[in-house]
């Protein structure tokens, strides 16, 4: 009787998401599992499927989680981290492997988490006729949906990030060679429809179980995608398979049905609002990647790795906590707000303007003076880390914040950008909520729409994409930068070469690790 591997299952059943979601994640594990007693029942699929979700949980527990990188590679931050450290984030930043030497595998671990994790959706999507599915046959469509949802998740991610992957859609240990980016978002296309196609729609205040993806997710996502490849490769519409028609259908059916709405206050968005936070179940959020304060060095691998790398450096002052430094924000950002938008303070934290007695500038590389706030780890008025308080094994990993992948004001932003007959409402909507005083409408364009899009997202992680999707050249020109910033505490020439964006055309570093264990059979990006 052959065993399965251990990636089919053992991962699988280990998953856990957090612990406001325990209704979906009880499971009851199998003592003896293997390929011939297993994926027979709903209750199998069930447990496959908090696989996949925890797979989300792991792409970015590495060195360089994606939201943190974007960020980075975008014009709103530099790299930062500590002055001694290595110069992994000015590679990312500036574009350039020359500016260390040692840099050869950017992005090694997410390359590995994130197929991983596409390895349990191709499993469970692989056994869905051979489960009996004949007491709720409508739950397969729910959780193949789901599954779908997933792997097009994980491979709109990959193909931004890297261009051109290997496409696996079964299991497999073949040596895969990397696909055209087009053969790629055709799967994203068709894991999108089939999700849109068969969830049911589940209105916000009615979802039990929340962290799932659900059909405005889907839809969501979809526009995006659509938005991404019809700008960066200048298509008229998503690889023939999708048209700009059907997106804003998709997007007005998700802001009619969805339930969602903007919160009120901006702040309450984010965990240092404290006791006015609005929670990780709140109106506004239409998709999540949920985490927990139980990571550990013995495999799980739940929380929030990536937060750690965005706080200040080496410093607290209540309610923010300490961290490596990392995406110091370029104070062109903080410069773009107006003084009355209340995502300005919202958004960034101010050393100066908040009072701050910051005092490890020796300590800190590109030094600005600002750091990314809505996803900063969290201390109490003694400096001791929430999430250690918590029960977590350190600051370090045991930060538990959800990353809200989708929020409602993407949505309306993303109509609007598509022409709905609402456009000026929904743009509105989002800036009315910003600027509590002095509110002026502005038109719906698309040069006011990107502008708007940077304000609101600034730190999310979203920046990048929408910069690369107006045009190589645009998002060049935008990000390159000559000045000089702080690197402990002495000043040093900061260069960005627009060349060497348009070089790599916006894309990154495949790991040689990967292109060496395939002898060849992957190639590397261009300018890497």
């Amino acid at each position: 009787m052959k065993k399965l591997k251990l990636i089919y299952i053992g991962l699988i059943l280990s998953a856990s998401l957090t612990s406001s979601c325990e209704n979906f994640l009880d499971t009851e594990l199998a003592t003896s599992i293997t390929e011939e007693n297993y994926y027979k029942t709903p209750a199998d699929a069930h447990t496959a499927l908090v696989g996949c979700y925890d797979g989300l949980q792991t792409i970015w527990s590495g060195r360089f989680g994606l939201p943190i990188a974007a960020e980075v590679m975008s014009d709103n931050t530099f790299g930062g981290a500590g002055a001694s450290d290595d110069f992994g984030y000015q590679v990312i930043d500036e574009f350039d492997r020359a500016r260390s030497a040692v840099e050869m595998n950017l992005y090694a671990d997410n390359w590995i988490a994130y197929y991983k994790a596409l390895y349990r959706c191709n499993v469970l999507i692989s056994k869905m006729d051979q489960i009996d599915w004949s007491s709720n046959p409508e739950l397969r469509q729910t959780y193949e949906s789901e599954a779908r949802f997933i792997r097009a998740f994980l491979y709109f991610d990959m193909v931004r990030l890297w261009g051109n992957i290997p496409l696996i859609t079964v299991p497999t240990k073949d040596n895969v060679p990397q696909a055209s980016p087009d053969e790629v978002y055709k799967l994203i296309a068709e894991d999108l429809k089939y999700a849109v196609t068969n969830m049911k729609p589940v209105a916000f205040a009615a979802d039990a179980d929340f962290g799932r993806a659900r059909k405005a997710a889907a839809e969501a996502l979809l526009a995006r995608v659509y938005l991404y490849y019809t700008g960066y490769y200048a298509k008229a519409d998503l690889v023939g398979a999708v048209s700009k028609t059907e997106v804003l259908g998709y997007l007005e059916d998700a802001i009619s049905t969805g339930g969602f709405s903007l919160l009120p206050d901006f702040s309450t968005l984010w965990p240092y609002s404290l006791d006015k936070y609005a929670g990780e179940a709140n109106p506004e959020v239409v998709f999540s990647i949920r985490y927990t304060y139980t990571s550990d060095y013995n495999g799980n691998t739940d929380g929030n790795h990536w937060m750690v790398a965005a706080g200040m450096r080496e410093f607290w002052s209540y309610p923010y906590g300490n961290g490596w430094g990392a995406a110091t924000v370029n104070p062109r950002l903080w410069d773009a707000y107006s003084d009355n938008d209340t995502r300005k303070l919202g958004s960034i934290i101010a050393i100066d303007k908040e009072r701050i007695p910051f005092d490890k500038q020796p300590n800190q590389r590109e030094y600005t003076g600002y750091y990314l706030k809505k996803y900063s780890p969290l201390v109490d008025k003694d400096g001791k880390s929430i999430a250690v308080e918590k029960g977590a094994v350190n600051f370090m990993i045991g930060q538990y914040q959800d990353y809200f992948a989708i929020r409602y004001s993407d949505v309306l932003l993303m109509a609007a950008e598509l022409g709905s007959p609402n456009a000026q409402v929904y743009f509105d909507q989002v800036r009315r909520r910003a600027i509590k005083t002095g509110f002026t409408a502005l038109p719906v364009s698309q040069d006011n729409i990107m502008n708007e899009r940077r304000l609101e997202f600034a730190g999310e992680g979203i920046r990048y994409w929408d910069l690369l999707r107006q045009g190589v050249d645009k998002a060049a020109a935008a990000i390159a930068v000559s000045t000089s910033l702080p690197n402990g505490g002495v000043p040093a020439a900061k260069t960005i070469l627009a060349s060497k964006i348009q070089e790599t055309k916006g894309l990154s570093q495949i790991p040689n690790t990967q292109i060496t264990l395939s002898n060849g059979v992957l190639q590397q990006n261009a300018g890497w």
